[in-house]
Protein backbone atom coordinates (compact mmCIF):
# COMPACT_ATOMS: atom_id res chain seq x y z
CA UNK A 1 0.00 0.00 0.00
CA UNK A 2 1.40 3.24 -1.07
CA UNK A 3 1.24 6.53 0.71
CA UNK A 4 -1.38 8.98 -0.19
CA UNK A 5 -1.48 12.78 -0.21
CA UNK A 6 2.61 13.40 -0.62
CA UNK A 7 3.46 17.12 -1.38
CA UNK A 8 1.52 20.45 -1.34
CA UNK A 9 -2.06 20.66 -0.75
CA UNK A 10 -4.21 23.78 -0.54
CA UNK A 11 -6.91 24.61 2.62
CA UNK A 12 -8.72 26.69 0.00
CA UNK A 13 -10.42 29.88 1.40
CA UNK A 14 -13.89 30.16 0.73
CA UNK A 15 -14.45 34.11 -1.12
CA UNK A 16 -17.29 36.10 -0.17
CA UNK A 17 -18.51 39.19 -2.54
CA UNK A 18 -19.69 42.08 -0.90
CA UNK A 19 -23.40 41.32 -0.19
CA UNK A 20 -21.58 38.20 1.85
CA UNK A 21 -22.55 35.99 -0.67
CA UNK A 22 -19.92 33.19 -1.64
CA UNK A 23 -18.10 34.44 -5.29
CA UNK A 24 -17.76 31.35 -6.94
CA UNK A 25 -15.87 33.60 -9.66
CA UNK A 26 -13.31 34.61 -6.96
CA UNK A 27 -12.71 30.93 -5.63
CA UNK A 28 -12.70 29.80 -9.60
CA UNK A 29 -9.76 31.42 -9.79
CA UNK A 30 -7.97 30.58 -6.80
CA UNK A 31 -8.51 27.11 -7.57
CA UNK A 32 -7.00 27.34 -11.46
CA UNK A 33 -3.86 29.24 -9.44
CA UNK A 34 -3.62 26.60 -7.58
CA UNK A 35 -3.24 24.38 -10.43
CA UNK A 36 -0.96 26.13 -12.71
CA UNK A 37 0.90 26.62 -9.56
CA UNK A 38 1.79 23.28 -9.19
CA UNK A 39 -0.07 21.96 -5.97
CA UNK A 40 -0.36 18.77 -5.77
CA UNK A 41 -3.91 18.35 -4.22
CA UNK A 42 -6.79 20.76 -3.23
CA UNK A 43 -8.65 20.54 0.51
CA UNK A 44 -12.40 22.15 0.31
CA UNK A 45 -14.08 23.08 3.75
CA UNK A 46 -11.68 23.44 6.03
CA UNK A 47 -10.92 25.84 8.91
CA UNK A 48 -9.70 27.97 5.89
CA UNK A 49 -12.55 27.82 3.93
CA UNK A 50 -15.03 29.33 7.06
CA UNK A 51 -16.97 26.32 6.46
CA UNK A 52 -19.17 26.75 10.17
CA UNK A 53 -20.99 29.73 8.28
CA UNK A 54 -21.69 27.78 5.01
CA UNK A 55 -25.02 26.18 4.70
CA UNK A 56 -25.55 22.90 3.15
CA UNK A 57 -26.36 24.15 -0.32
CA UNK A 58 -23.64 26.38 -0.15
CA UNK A 59 -20.94 23.56 0.90
CA UNK A 60 -22.27 21.15 -2.04
CA UNK A 61 -21.84 23.90 -4.89
CA UNK A 62 -18.65 24.84 -3.40
CA UNK A 63 -17.33 21.27 -3.56
CA UNK A 64 -18.73 20.77 -7.04
CA UNK A 65 -16.80 23.91 -8.58
CA UNK A 66 -13.57 22.68 -7.05
CA UNK A 67 -13.82 19.23 -8.90
CA UNK A 68 -14.44 20.53 -11.89
CA UNK A 69 -11.87 23.07 -11.61
CA UNK A 70 -9.27 21.05 -10.25
CA UNK A 71 -7.86 19.36 -13.70
CA UNK A 72 -7.60 16.11 -11.84
CA UNK A 73 -5.68 17.04 -8.97
CA UNK A 74 -7.51 14.81 -5.94
CA UNK A 75 -9.36 16.71 -3.87
CA UNK A 76 -10.36 16.02 0.16
CA UNK A 77 -13.41 17.55 1.56
CA UNK A 78 -13.64 18.32 5.47
CA UNK A 79 -16.11 16.83 7.37
CA UNK A 80 -15.39 17.38 10.68
CA UNK A 81 -17.69 17.57 13.93
CA UNK A 82 -17.75 16.46 17.39
CA UNK A 83 -21.57 14.05 17.22
CA UNK A 84 -20.04 10.96 15.81
CA UNK A 85 -23.85 9.70 14.60
CA UNK A 86 -24.32 12.90 12.68
CA UNK A 87 -21.41 12.56 10.79
CA UNK A 88 -22.40 9.12 10.11
CA UNK A 89 -25.61 10.56 8.62
CA UNK A 90 -23.45 13.01 6.74
CA UNK A 91 -21.06 10.22 5.29
CA UNK A 92 -24.15 8.39 4.08
CA UNK A 93 -25.83 11.14 2.20
CA UNK A 94 -22.46 13.20 0.99
CA UNK A 95 -21.63 11.94 -3.21
CA UNK A 96 -18.27 10.96 -3.16
CA UNK A 97 -17.45 10.83 -6.89
CA UNK A 98 -14.57 12.89 -7.44
CA UNK A 99 -13.45 12.92 -4.06
CA UNK A 100 -9.91 11.16 -2.96
CA UNK A 101 -10.39 11.50 0.61
CA UNK A 102 -11.72 13.31 3.82
CA UNK A 103 -10.14 15.32 6.35
CA UNK A 104 -11.79 14.53 10.00
CA UNK A 105 -10.93 17.63 12.85
CA UNK A 106 -10.32 16.03 16.18
CA UNK A 107 -13.80 16.32 17.78
CA UNK A 108 -14.22 20.44 19.66
CA UNK A 109 -15.99 21.32 22.76
CA UNK A 110 -16.79 18.82 24.26
CA UNK A 111 -13.02 17.50 24.80
CA UNK A 112 -13.50 13.62 24.47
CA UNK A 113 -10.74 11.11 25.85
CA UNK A 114 -7.81 9.64 24.06
CA UNK A 115 -10.46 6.16 24.00
CA UNK A 116 -12.74 8.49 22.62
CA UNK A 117 -11.52 9.89 20.02
CA UNK A 118 -10.39 6.62 19.38
CA UNK A 119 -13.79 5.16 18.90
CA UNK A 120 -14.89 7.89 17.47
CA UNK A 121 -12.34 8.09 14.18
CA UNK A 122 -12.28 4.42 13.99
CA UNK A 123 -16.23 4.31 13.59
CA UNK A 124 -15.54 7.26 10.68
CA UNK A 125 -13.53 5.32 9.53
CA UNK A 126 -15.56 2.38 9.00
CA UNK A 127 -18.56 4.45 7.75
CA UNK A 128 -15.97 6.19 5.13
CA UNK A 129 -16.18 4.87 1.27
CA UNK A 130 -13.09 6.99 1.11
CA UNK A 131 -9.35 7.14 2.76
CA UNK A 132 -9.81 9.76 6.22
CA UNK A 133 -7.01 12.23 7.26
CA UNK A 134 -6.78 12.75 10.57
CA UNK A 135 -6.95 17.02 11.73
CA UNK A 136 -5.44 17.41 15.10
CA UNK A 137 -5.38 21.25 15.50
CA UNK A 138 -5.35 21.84 19.96
CA UNK A 139 -5.37 25.76 19.48
CA UNK A 140 -9.13 25.27 18.23
CA UNK A 141 -10.63 22.10 19.41
CA UNK A 142 -9.41 22.37 23.10
CA UNK A 143 -8.30 18.58 22.71
CA UNK A 144 -4.23 17.23 21.18
CA UNK A 145 -4.88 13.72 19.57
CA UNK A 146 -1.33 11.80 21.02
CA UNK A 147 0.68 10.29 18.99
CA UNK A 148 0.51 6.92 20.44
CA UNK A 149 -3.61 7.15 19.95
CA UNK A 150 -2.77 8.11 16.56
CA UNK A 151 -0.86 4.90 15.62
CA UNK A 152 -3.06 2.86 17.01
CA UNK A 153 -5.63 4.47 15.04
CA UNK A 154 -3.13 3.80 11.49
CA UNK A 155 -1.94 -0.03 12.25
CA UNK A 156 -5.84 -0.67 13.38
CA UNK A 157 -7.86 1.12 10.53
CA UNK A 158 -6.27 1.05 7.26
CA UNK A 159 -8.48 3.39 5.59
CA UNK A 160 -6.74 5.82 8.19
CA UNK A 161 -3.97 7.16 5.83
CA UNK A 162 -2.79 10.81 6.85
CA UNK A 163 -2.75 13.11 9.70
CA UNK A 164 -2.95 16.95 9.22
CA UNK A 165 -0.87 17.59 12.22
CA UNK A 166 -0.72 21.34 13.33
CA UNK A 167 -0.23 20.89 17.11
CA UNK A 168 3.09 22.67 16.59
CA UNK A 169 5.08 20.08 18.23
CA UNK A 170 8.20 18.55 16.25
CA UNK A 171 8.23 15.84 19.08
CA UNK A 172 4.59 14.50 18.59
CA UNK A 173 5.66 14.78 15.26
CA UNK A 174 8.54 12.65 15.54
CA UNK A 175 6.66 10.08 17.24
CA UNK A 176 4.32 10.27 14.75
CA UNK A 177 6.55 9.27 11.78
CA UNK A 178 8.24 6.81 13.71
CA UNK A 179 5.44 4.64 15.21
CA UNK A 180 3.05 4.57 12.05
CA UNK A 181 2.89 2.13 9.34
CA UNK A 182 4.92 2.92 6.17
CA UNK A 183 1.92 3.73 4.08
CA UNK A 184 0.48 6.64 6.54
CA UNK A 185 1.51 9.88 5.61
CA UNK A 186 2.56 12.70 8.30
CA UNK A 187 1.28 16.03 7.01
CA UNK A 188 2.26 19.56 8.64
CA UNK A 189 -0.90 21.57 9.41
CA UNK A 190 1.17 24.80 9.69
CA UNK A 191 3.04 27.03 7.13
CA UNK A 192 6.37 27.82 9.33
CA UNK A 193 6.28 23.94 10.51
CA UNK A 194 6.48 22.44 6.73
CA UNK A 195 10.05 22.45 5.98
CA UNK A 196 10.76 20.76 9.52
CA UNK A 197 8.34 17.85 9.51
CA UNK A 198 9.32 16.43 6.06
CA UNK A 199 12.79 16.72 7.47
CA UNK A 200 11.80 14.48 10.45
CA UNK A 201 9.80 12.43 8.17
CA UNK A 202 6.83 13.96 7.08
CA UNK A 203 5.05 13.94 3.41
CA UNK A 204 4.41 17.41 3.23
CA UNK A 205 2.13 20.65 4.01
CA UNK A 206 -1.83 21.09 3.85
CA UNK A 207 -0.97 24.79 3.31
CA UNK A 208 -2.76 28.30 3.47
CA UNK A 209 -0.33 30.70 2.32
CA UNK A 210 -0.63 28.31 -0.94
CA UNK A 211 -3.78 30.22 -1.77
CA UNK A 212 -1.56 33.28 -2.88
CA UNK A 213 1.89 31.85 -3.42
CA UNK A 214 0.92 27.95 -4.81
CA UNK A 215 4.26 28.36 -6.86
CA UNK A 216 6.72 29.10 -4.04
CA UNK A 217 4.72 26.80 -1.11
CA UNK A 218 4.89 23.84 -4.26
CA UNK A 219 8.29 24.13 -4.69
CA UNK A 220 9.22 24.59 -0.95
CA UNK A 221 7.62 20.60 -0.38
CA UNK A 222 9.02 19.22 -3.39
CA UNK A 223 12.59 20.35 -3.20
CA UNK A 224 12.36 19.24 0.67
CA UNK A 225 11.19 16.01 -0.21
CA UNK A 226 14.18 15.42 -2.80
CA UNK A 227 16.23 16.50 0.37
CA UNK A 228 17.53 19.45 -1.14
CA UNK A 229 16.55 21.05 2.17
CA UNK A 230 19.15 24.13 1.69
CA UNK A 231 17.41 25.40 -1.52
CA UNK A 232 13.90 24.18 0.30
CA UNK A 233 15.20 26.15 3.20
CA UNK A 234 15.67 29.82 0.90
CA UNK A 235 11.97 29.48 0.38
CA UNK A 236 11.60 28.85 4.36
CA UNK A 237 13.04 32.03 4.90
CA UNK A 238 11.45 34.15 1.92
CA UNK A 239 7.91 33.81 3.07
CA UNK A 240 8.95 33.03 6.86
CA UNK A 241 7.35 36.84 7.65
CA UNK A 242 4.20 35.97 6.10
CA UNK A 243 4.02 32.91 7.48
CA UNK A 244 3.54 34.93 10.67
CA UNK A 245 1.87 37.46 10.06
CA UNK A 246 -0.93 35.56 8.07
CA UNK A 247 -2.08 34.12 11.85
CA UNK A 248 -2.01 37.63 13.62
CA UNK A 249 -5.04 38.29 13.63
CA UNK A 250 -6.21 34.58 13.18
CA UNK A 251 -7.04 32.52 10.05
CA UNK A 252 -8.38 33.27 7.59
CA UNK A 253 -8.29 36.84 7.92
CA UNK A 254 -4.59 37.06 6.77
CA UNK A 255 -4.57 35.11 4.00
CA UNK A 256 -7.78 37.22 2.35
CA UNK A 257 -6.21 40.24 3.22
CA UNK A 258 -3.22 39.27 1.43
CA UNK A 259 -5.52 37.54 -1.49
CA UNK A 260 -6.94 40.93 -1.73
CA UNK A 261 -3.82 42.85 -1.81
CA UNK A 262 -2.91 40.39 -5.01
CA UNK A 263 -6.75 42.08 -6.54
CA UNK A 264 -7.96 38.01 -6.61
CA UNK A 265 -10.77 38.49 -3.30
CA UNK A 266 -12.98 40.94 -1.79
CA UNK A 267 -11.71 41.23 2.23
CA UNK A 268 -14.98 40.27 3.41
CA UNK A 269 -16.25 37.41 5.73
CA UNK A 270 -19.03 36.10 7.38
CA UNK A 271 -19.71 37.30 11.26
CA UNK A 272 -18.24 36.06 13.72
CA UNK A 273 -15.20 36.63 11.62
CA UNK A 274 -13.99 40.20 9.88
CA UNK A 275 -11.49 41.75 8.49
CA UNK A 276 -8.10 42.10 10.01
CA UNK A 277 -6.92 45.57 11.49
CA UNK A 278 -5.36 48.26 8.64
CA UNK A 279 -2.08 47.80 10.96
CA UNK A 280 -1.89 44.03 10.04
CA UNK A 281 -3.08 44.11 6.34
CA UNK A 282 -0.36 47.05 5.70
CA UNK A 283 2.02 44.77 7.24
CA UNK A 284 1.18 41.75 5.24
CA UNK A 285 0.98 43.95 2.08
CA UNK A 286 4.71 45.05 2.80
CA UNK A 287 5.87 41.78 3.06
CA UNK A 288 3.98 40.44 0.23
CA UNK A 289 5.68 43.53 -1.91
CA UNK A 290 9.02 42.23 -0.65
CA UNK A 291 8.97 38.93 -2.23
CA UNK A 292 8.02 40.24 -5.70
Amino acid sequence: MSKLFIGAGVALVTPFTKNYEVDFNALETVVCNQVKGGMDYLVALGTTAETSVLCEEEKSDIVKLIKEKSSGLPVVVGMGGNDTRKMLREIDKFDFSGVSGILVVTPYYNKPSQEGMYLHYTTISKASPVPVILYNVPSRTGVNIDAKTVSRLAWENKNIVAIKDASGNLSQGTKISKNTPEYFSLISGDDFMALPIISIGGQGIISVIANALPEKLSSLADLALKNKLAEALVLHNEMFDLFGLLFKEGNPGGIKALLHCMGIIENQFRLPLCPISDNTYNEIKEAYLKLK
